[in-house]
């Protein structure tokens, strides 16, 4: 315990993270290290019952209420969205009909990452977004690729409102919290505000941490992002996932869940996603995992199904909570299992496959930017300007750029190399003449902008 309590406390004042929460669960017992504050304005202890925004996170429990769904009979993986939802539209209205709900639990229904747009606190607030789907933008046909997609799991939370007729943080509540335990994950602030909650931080340019608001963004997203939880309750959540079902659902459909659904390629995520886990190999080990973040606030939970192993960290400060997390994650793999997790070294600077790939990317809301100055390659992604005009609220900050390398092999491979993305993989794509058309960060697909030239 105090070596991970010495190890957090270590790395979150080497990144200036103002409150952490760690909690593992190894050799049979829980163990928690927590560091730091709530807030810089208004600062009380963090704990392992302090409440953080989960963001992604999330995920998983929409698709674990849904499989409880699927177990029950009330509704087939394989079967079309629009059994569920019949007003599903999409500027392609084949695609609207073929989409199916593995399509988005797997992030493989070809839907843009989602719309940055506030449709209200009220119950109708998830009808009102994916009405607001009928303008977004479609990257590939269904089933035929993985692109992280926000949009799909709130579509999917739409489906658990449409089938058990309550709103969509009722039915987590009836299927996943109440059932479990979880007495101390909720989405409504009047929930969270009258428990010790933790605030996001952002850095700003003079190297001081100020506040991150909106605190939380609008409750159309709580499907992909929404819930606020501790530290202990997200190892009770680990361990349900690692366990039996407790009654909750069949210890085959958890075991189904962390089965390989598709392929993903050079990415940080995971080498395949399950049935919202991401999985990956690390040192010849499998795990599954997932990682959210918010505004000023970050979360990554991890679990080692075959050592009944689980590590979650929590963050309340960006931009440096991401790599905090990850340095969590990586110490407590190698501490207690001695699974070492290592990126792979770049290529050393090739000025002619520099040329090719840099240019500018976009998608639906933001623009990706690749530079060669001759010396090395350099990667900014920015919230596009008409994005932060349209909205009701402040949006996060933009990231400093990031240095990037090209992996070895002919494989179009990357790896960022600085920042608080450092370790992100991705690649880019080609068309049938070898021209770059296209670049994969995160599992989100950024198209290729044509120069004057082309």
């Amino acid at each position: 315990m105090d070596a991970l309590s010495d190890f957090v406390e270590a790395t979150a004042t080497k990144f200036g993270i103002p409150g952490v929460a760690v909690g593992v669960w190894a050799n049979g017992r829980e163990i928690y290290a927590c560091h730091g504050v709530t807030s810089v304005d208004n600062p009380l202890p963090v704990d392992q019952e302090t409440l953080f925004l989960l963001g992604s996170v999330t995920k998983t429990y929409t698709a674990t209420a849904l499989m409880r769904l699927v177990a029950d009979g009330r509704v087939e993986l394989d079967a079309p969205v629009r059994r569920y939802v019949p007003e599903l539209r999409l500027k392609d209205e084949r695609v609207a009909a073929e989409i199916t709900v593995l399509n988005l639990l797997n992030h493989t229904a070809g839907l843009d990452w989602g719309i940055i747009d506030d449709t209200g606190e009220g119950d109708d607030a998830l009808a009102a977004y994916v009405a607001k789907m009928a303008g977004l933008e479609l990257i590939a046909p269904p089933g035929t690729r993985a692109s992280y997609s926000q949009a799909g799991y709130n579509l999917t939370g739409r489906i658990l409102e449409k089938v058990t007729g309550l709103t969509y943080e009722q039915a987590i509540a009836s299927l996943v919290f109440e059932p479990l335990g979880l007495a101390n994950s909720f989405y409504a602030r009047d929930d969270v505000m009258t428990r010790r909650f933790a605030v996001g931080h952002d850095l700003g340019e003079d190297g001081t941490l100020s506040i991150a608001r909106p605190w939380r963004h609008w409750r159309g997203d709580n499907p992909g992002g929404g819930i606020a939880s501790s530290a202990a309750d997200q190892l009770r959540w680990a361990r349900f996932h690692l366990g039996s079902g407790d009654g909750v659902l069949p210890a085959e459909v958890l075991h189904q869940m962390k089965e390989p659904t598709v392929a993903l390629r050079a990415s940080s995520l995971g080498d395949a996603i399950g049935t919202s886990w991401f999985l990956r190999d690390v040192d010849g080990v499998r795990t599954a995992g997932h990682g959210g973040s918010t505004n000023g606030q970050f979360a990554e939970l991890l679990t080692v199904p075959g050592r009944d192993f689980a590590v979650v960290s929590l963050s309340n400060a960006g931009p440096d909570g991401i790599p905090f997390n990850q340095a969590v994650v990586r110490w407590a793999l190698e501490t207690y299992l001695g699974v070492v997790d290592r990126d792979p070294e770049p290529l050393p600077h090739d000025q002619a496959r520099a040329q090719e790939v840099a240019g500018t990317y976009e998608n639906d809301a933001m623009t990706l930017t690749i530079g060669a100055d001759g010396t090395g390659l350099m990667l900014e992604v920015l919230i596009k300007p008409e994005i932060r005009a349209a909205s009701d609220i402040e949006l996060p900050a933009d990231h400093a750029p990031f240095v990037l390398g090209l992996l070895p092999g002919d494989t179009d491979e990357y790896i960022l190399t600085s920042g608080a993305f450092k370790g992100q993989r991705g690649y880019f794509t080609r068309d049938a003449s070898g021209t770059v058309t296209g670049v994969d960060l995160a599992g989100r697909l950024f198209k290729r902008v044509p120069t004057a030239s082309e």
